[in-house]
């Protein structure tokens, strides 16, 4: 497929996991594909074997305002326009909420939400011209309550609510917002727990498919929802879950059925 050709793309956090692996969809797809993150070298390695000639490495933090400002106009101002932007950049603090230090509330809302506001509010003026689209990378989190991820849920539940208000006042101007709210995904910032065998016993069981999602699966999902095949797709946060978000939360009745 060639649905993106023609067009410009912004990924944040493109460095690893997810964000790679939509930068290279896009990439794929087509597009030219400006790619964010904190190191340049793990943004070579996303690019690597790919047509660098369509891509620009822009390596920054998202929580910079200044340094958004600037991703976004020497996007518009490199390749002339701007078609997709995908808020992926985050990270995960998990601990009591007792423990949790205002430092890191901070750095967690820095990342995870004020990155989506800036890199959101710069993009539109030219999203509305190309009649875009924007991702946001929500969570699972983002949809309900985790035992001792106060600061993530915070986050990531405000990504999904500003995610619905900005569909809702952009839609009519041509410019949808949704987002994806994944599960566990095998990304870096998940293998030590995945070196965990009682760990990803639990999430087994929860998890009615019986694995992690992989990044390239969430990619899928992001590039569908950018795509003009999701033209009348708008305000949805998308759970790539694995079925696990239709749960009522209940025990498997069928397990204890066997257990009677």
């Amino acid at each position: 497929m060639n649905r993106f050709e023609g067009k410009v793309v912004i990924v944040t956090g493109a460095g690893t996991g997810i964000g790679a692996a939509t930068a290279r969809r896009f990439l794929g797809e087509g597009a030219t594909v400006v790619l964010n993150g904190r190191r340049e070298d793990k943004l070579r390695e996303t690019i690597a074997g790919t047509d660098v000639a369509r891509s620009l490495l822009h390596p920054g933090d998202v929580s910079d305002e200044a340094y958004m400002k600037r991703l976004v106009a020497d996007t518009v101002t490199q390749f002339g326009r701007l078609d997709v932007l995908v808020n992926n950049a985050g990270f995960a603090i998990f601990g009591p909420f007792a423990k949790l230090t205002t430092a890191d509330w901070h750095r967690q809302l820095a990342t995870d939400l004020d990155g989506v506001f800036f890199g959101t509010r710069e993009a539109l003026p030219h999203l509305l011209k190309t009649k875009g689209s924007i991702v946001n990378l929500s969570s699972v989190s983002g949809l309900g309550g985790d035992y001792g991820g106060s600061g993530y849920n915070a986050a990531k539940g405000a990504v999904s609510n500003l995610t619905r208000s900005l569909a809702l006042e952009y839609a009519g101007r041509g410019v949808r917002v949704n987002a994806v709210a994944p599960s566990l995904t095998t990304t870096d910032a998940t293998a030590e727990l995945e070196k965990s065998e009682a760990a990803m016993a639990t999430f087994r069981s929860r998890l009615p498919m019986g694995r992690p999602a992989t990044p390239d699966e969430v990619a899928a999902v992001i590039a569908f929802l950018a795509s003009e095949d999701a033209g009348f797709v708008n305000g949805v946060i998308l759970p790539i879950d694995g079925g696990l978000t239709a749960s009522n939360g209940q025990p498997n009745f069928l397990e204890l059925l066997g257990q009677i």
